[in-house]
């Protein structure tokens, strides 16, 4: 039997954990209050030249005859045409409409017919496809939220593993939903044993329910970086966050050394953007100074690969990252090997 049943109860602003760091009040990060350029007005750190050739259209031609989804695309991310036209991509499955209602997303959400919206059986093997014509060593793999699913889709990520591992030798970075608390899900996914964890925090306990919705726990999110850690520690466990969106510099610094307690070692910083007007608007534009501080920051807390800049993404980079950190996890255990004879 399925258990539903979120370990903890739902709650905006846990306890905090004694164990926990604490940040340095003294931390020379900038005051978020900070005089800031008006959030309507893009400011110049954010303006891109728009990459010149068709060196993107072979990614986006092979994603297409492959009818696979990216959430390059659906996110509308700033940095899809650089990652295409290095033949890169975040494979996004289990369909492209989301049955959660998140504010800062552009994915296209909707409630679920009776009996769910279909699942796939040949996905799997198309995005092993996809990977073993770009030639990827690191693929990432994620989702749209499938509350209408009893696992939330954990067997499908799980099968779209087995098929990557038998089709090329890349790694695997899963970025799944939270599961609605489902432990049965996450047990799954631990099973399949992807090396990379990846589960976006996005903001701060106090600003879950305006940003990712009711459904969202950050005390299950924590919760789900402890399980891994328990279960399988040699899977690398990665979050991200996106600023600008009314956090306080106390928030987040508290967030992030909540993260390290729970085990997660991976993190990425970003600008929120706006994607439409129907999404949350930016709060601030956070400068990148600030980001280059705050990066410095996570790494004194415990954090050991940090990517922390505007045009950040939870996926951008993603291999250089894992493959920085695999290598310091296999160190770790030769480490341990030798200290053992």
């Amino acid at each position: 039997m399925t258990n539903r049943q979120s370990p903890t109860p739902n709650a905006q602003s846990p306890t905090p954990n004694p164990q926990s760091p604490t940040p340095n009040p003294q931390s020379p990060i900038p005051n978020p209050q900070s005089p800031i350029p008006n959030p309507k007005s893009l400011p110049r750190w954010l303006k891109r030249n728009v990459p010149q050739g068709n060196a993107d259209h072979f990614t986006a031609r092979l994603i297409g005859q492959l009818g696979l989804q990216t959430v390059c695309d659906h996110a509308r991310c700033p940095n899809r045409m650089e990652c295409y036209a290095q033949k890169t991509a975040t494979l996004m499955i289990l369909g492209e409409v989301c049955t959660r209602g998140c504010r800062f997303c552009s994915v296209r959400k909707g409630r679920p017919p009776p009996g769910g919206y279909p699942v796939d059986p040949d996905e799997p093997r198309r995005v092993a496809e996809a990977a073993r014509q770009l030639g990827l060593r690191h693929v990432v793999v994620t989702s749209v939220a499938r509350d209408d699913l009893p696992d939330g889709g954990a067997e499908h990520f799980c099968r779209t593993i087995a098929a990557l591992r038998r089709s090329c030798p890349a790694t695997v970075e899963v970025l799944p939903s939270d599961f609605s608390g489902n432990t049965a899900a996450v047990d799954r996914m631990i099973e399949s044993a992807p090396e990379v964890y990846n589960h976006n925090t996005e903001t701060v306990p106090r600003l879950f329910a305006s940003v990712r919705g009711r459904q969202a726990d950050y005390r299950w999110t924590l919760e789900i970086f402890r399980r891994i850690s328990r279960q399988n520690p040699a899977i690398r466990l990665k979050t991200g966050l996106m600023l600008g969106l009314g956090e306080t510099t106390e928030e987040l610094l508290d967030t992030l050394a909540d993260l390290v307690d729970a085990g997660c070692r991976m993190l990425t910083l970003g600008q929120y953007l706006q994607p439409s007007p129907a999404q949350l608007p930016v709060v601030r534009y956070v400068r990148p100074e600030e980001f280059e501080e705050l990066g410095r920051f996570a790494r004194r807390l415990g954090f050991e690969q940090v990517a922390s800049g505007p045009f950040v993404r939870s996926s951008y980079h993603a291999r250089e990252m894992a493959g920085e950190g695999l290598s310091l996890s296999r160190k770790r255990e030769e480490g341990r090997g030798k200290g053992e004879d």
